[in-house]
C-alpha cells in the first residue's frame, strides 16, 4: 500500500498551505542529497517532493482528498487549471525543487558566494493558435527561490541584525601571507565566512537560515497579448529567483511555444487553410464557408470560375490579429478539386453530354463483369 503523503510531510489532513509549506523545507534541507549522505537519501527526497507536488495544489490535494489516488498516477487521473511549465532556465536546463536546494545550500553564509542579487529564470508558456488570437490569461505554477515569509527577506531572525564580517572586517575577500624562499607571496580569497559580501547577521532568521530566501513554487497569472509570435517572450519582473537579504531579483522570462493547429497553419500575421470544392463548384464558381480561427467565426471564400486543383484564394482580414495593432492579416485557402470516384447513372448521362459539348473523348460506361474483372486484375 502506498504511504499516506501526509504522513511522509508529517502535517495533519487539516494542515494549512504555510503548514504544508514549512514541513516540506524542513524535511527537505534535512534529505537532500547535497547534505545528507545517509543510502535512502535521495529516494527520500524525491518520495517528500512528490508528496509536496500533490498537497500544495488545491486541485491535486482535494483529488487525492477525496479518492485516496495520486493524480497523474494509474487510475488517479489528472488535475488541470494550470500548467505546470519545464524549464528552459537560464540556469542550464531542467531545474526542478531539488535543484532549488542545491543553490539554497550554495548561498548559506558559510559557502563562497559573492553574488546577492537574484538571477533570471525562464519557462516555456504552451499555447494554443486561438488563445494567441484572442489573448488568454494563463496560470503557470514553477519552483523558485523566493523570498522568506518568516523575515520578508531580511534573513533577520527576532532582534536580528547585520553586522561587519568580523573575519573580513568587512572587506568581503580575506589576505593570507605565505613565506618562501623566493620571499613573501599574498593570496586573496573568497571570505567563507560572509561569502564575501562583507556582511553577517546576528541571528539569522531560522526559516531561511540568514539568506532571507527559501525555495517554494510560485504561481502567477501571465496575460498573454493577442496576436504574439512562436517564440517570442515575455518579462515579469520580480518573479525570478529572489535576491539574498532583501537584494534585487531577478525576472521571470516566459518563451511562448506555440502549438500546431489541425486546421490552419501561421505564416506571419496570415493563415493558410484547405478546402475541398467539387469539379461542378471548380468549373462554374461557387461561394464556400469555413470556420474561422475565432470561435463560432464563419469564412465565406469566393471561388472563382475555373478555379484549378491547388490555386490559392485570398481572403482579406480574416488572418490572425496583428501584435498590438487592431487590424488583421489575410487567409489564403488552398483549393483541392475533389474527383467523385463512382457517379450515379443519372450523374454520368449529364457528363456524357457535357464531353460530347465539350468535343471530348471519354470511355464507354463498363459492364458489371468488366468492373467485376478489373477488381481481380
Amino acid at each position: 500500500m502506498a504511504k499516506d503523503l501526509y504522513e511522509v510531510l508529517g502535517v495533519s489532513k487539516n494542515a494549512s498551505e504555510d503548514e504544508i509549506k514549512k514541513a516540506f523545507r524542513k524535511q527537505a534541507r534535512e534529505l537532500h542529497p547535497d547534505v545528507n549522505k545517509a543510502p535512502d537519501a535521495e529516494d527520500r527526497f524525491k518520495e517528500l517532493n512528490e508528496a509536496y507536488d500533490v498537497l500544495s495544489d488545491p486541485n491535486k490535494r482535494a483529488q487525492y482528498d477525496r479518492f485516496g489516488t495520486i493524480p497523474g498516477a494509474a487510475g488517479g487521473g489528472g488535475a488541470g487549471g494550470y500548467q505546470y511549465v519545464d524549464f528552459e532556465d537560464l540556469f542550464g536546463g531542467g531545474f526542478g525543487m531539488g535543484d532549488l536546494f542545491s543553490s539554497f545550500f550554495g548561498g548559506a553564509g558559510n559557502h563562497a558566494v559573492t553574488r546577492k542579487e537574484g538571477r533570471d529564470m525562464g519557462v516555456g508558456l504552451r499555447l494554443t493558435l486561438e488563445e494567441v488570437a484572442a489573448g488568454a490569461k494563463k496560470e503557470i505554477v514553477y519552483d523558485r527561490l523566493a523570498p522568506c515569509p518568516d523575515c520578508e527577506g531580511t534573513g533577520l531572525g527576532p532582534d536580528g541584525k547585520e553586522v561587519t564580517c568580523p573575519e573580513c572586517n568587512g572587506r568581503g575577500r580575506v589576505v593570507t601571507v605565505q613565506h618562501t624562499f623566493l620571499g613573501d607571496m599574498q593570496t586573496a580569497q573568497t571570505c567563507k565566512t560572509c561569502g564575501g559580501t562583507g556582511t553577517t547577521i546576528d541571528n539569522p532568521c531560522p526559516e531561511c537560515e540568514g539568506q532571507g530566501r527559501v525555495p517554494d513554487r510560485q504561481r502567477v497569472t501571465v496575460e498573454v497579448p493577442v496576436g504574439i509570435r512562436d517564440s517570442q517572450q515575455l518579462r515579469l519582473s520580480g518573479f525570478g529567483e529572489a535576491g539574498m537579504q532583501g537584494a534585487m531579483a531577478g525576472d521571470l522570462i516566459v518563451t511562448c511555444r506555440i502549438q500546431p493547429h489541425e486546421f490552419f497553419e501561421r505564416e506571419g500575421d496570415n493563415l493558410h487553410a484547405r478546402a475541398n470544392i467539387s469539379i461542378v463548384q471548380a468549373t462554374l464558381g461557387a461561394e464556400i464557408e469555413i470556420d474561422g480561427i475565432f470561435e463560432d467565426e464563419i469564412v465565406k471564400v469566393r471561388i472563382p470560375e475555373g478555379c484549378q486543383n491547388e490555386q490559392i484564394v485570398r481572403v482579406r482580414g480574416y488572418g490572425m490579429p496583428r501584435f498590438k495593432s487592431e487590424n488583421r492579416g489575410d487567409m489564403y485557402v488552398h483549393v483541392n478539386v475533389v474527383i467523385p470516384k463512382k457517379v450515379t447513372k443519372k450523374q454520368r448521362e449529364l457528363l456524357e453530354k457535357l464531353a460530347e459539348e465539350m468535343g471530348d473523348d471519354v470511355a464507354e460506361e463498363r459492364t458489371p463483369l468488366q468492373k467485376l474483372r478489373d477488381v481481380f486484375n
